[in-house]
């Protein structure tokens, strides 16, 4: 395995998986290589892939495949972003991987354990079903052990006020599978989800401006993809229409990590998705999530304890992911020995389909 190619519906484009057993671990070298590896991309016509998962098979003996999230940022072929992760290209990876022989080849009820090294997210990609062209998953985000709802809230409350053009907008700041900013769309004006949907540039850059003045209040660094800026309506039956920004413009849907912060959201009393969700009728179970490309539903398990409710794990199904192939990189762009097929299947083979208690 050195490069592939694999598409999840709903993300904004391919991911590049790369075999990390063939680049270097130190994290300037590595950035060199992926440099070197982003021009080659470009001059073949393929510079429009922005996000690149580095995986090999686990030495952990509680998963398959250790993997690396790298978002490339549009400034510059040397610019990255490596906090944060993204699920799409999690389950990218694990298509990706199977094909090249990293893993034993998918069938439907597998269960392929990834631990994520960005985050320490630990993520079991379920298969729902296979084909000649690629896969169908259920990816569940497990919290082991669970945590508590109120460590999932980046400023320790439910709602925080951020200052924007003389104007104080709330926003919730909530971290579960990547950070995400989450504003009511009704305070920016956008009162149905057609206005919501719409390819509008005022109220992208609303999004930017709120973004901006959310890392200028808490100290963060505003020039990576994290944290991500959503806003969110509420619909009929609890269902939350929500529409996000990616790198570098308008999501096409909503990012897999997104879904997974956004339905742990509504779990936790007192954010906006809770109270939009449930002042427009939801009632716990599955939450539905309406995007631009279509709708997704998410559910979330959390247990009860005396000190509070934790989470346990968030899960969204019906996730395609298409494998596209071998993306033509030169050997010499992976000047690292790596193990053979056989050996990599030995090491990995016997724990990665076994069951797991989700």
């Amino acid at each position: 395995m050195s490069g592939y190619f694999a598409n999840a519906h709903g993300a904004p484009c391919p991911t590049l998986v790369l075999d990390g057993q063939g680049l270097p671990e130190e994290t300037d070298e590595l950035l060199e290589s992926l440099t070197a590896i982003r021009a080659d991309l470009s001059a073949d016509g393929a510079g429009d892939v922005l996000k690149n998962a580095i995986v090999r098979p686990s030495a952990h003996p509680l998963f398959d495949l250790d993997y690396r999230f790298v978002q490339s940022l549009p400034q510059s072929h040397a610019s990255f972003d490596l906090r944060g992760s993204c699920g799409h290209s999690i389950l990218a990876a694990v298509e990706a991987a199977a094909r090249a022989g990293m893993i034993p080849p998918l069938v439907p009820g597998a269960r392929v354990r990834v631990n994520v090294l960005n985050n320490g997210d630990n993520v079991v990609c379920e298969v729902e079903e296979t084909s000649d062209g690629g896969t169908s998953f259920t990816a569940h985000f497990l919290c082991t052990p669970t945590k508590p709802y109120t460590e999932l809230l980046m400023t320790g409350e439910p709602v925080t006020e951020v200052h924007v053009d003389r104007m104080a907008v709330p926003v919730s700041l909530v971290s579960m599978g990547n950070p995400y900013v989450f504003v009511p769309a009704r305070h920016l004006g956008v009162e149905t989800k057609e206005q919501l949907f719409a390819a509008d540039g005022k109220l992208f850059d609303q999004f930017a401006r709120i973004r901006l003045a959310v890392c200028e209040q808490q100290g963060w660094d505003p020039s990576g993809a994290f944290p991500k800026i959503a806003a969110v309506l509420p619909q009929e039956g609890g269902a939350l229409a929500v529409r996000a920004v990616s790198v570098p413009s308008w999501h096409p849907t909503l990012a897999l990590t997104g879904a997974i912060c956004l339905g742990t959201a509504v779990g936790i009393e007192g954010t906006i998705p809770w109270s939009l969700a449930w002042n427009s009728g939801y009632r716990e179970g599955l939450v539905t999530l309406v995007t631009p490309g279509g709708e997704l539903q998410v559910s979330a398990s959390s247990v009860r304890t005396e000190t509070g409710p934790r989470l346990a794990w968030v899960s969204v199904a019906g996730k395609r992911v298409d494998y596209q192939g071998w993306a033509g990189l030169p050997a010499a762009r992976f000047p690292y020995a790596a193990p053979s097929l056989s050996t990599s299947l030995s090491s990995s083979q016997e724990r990665a389909c076994l069951p797991l208690p989700v």
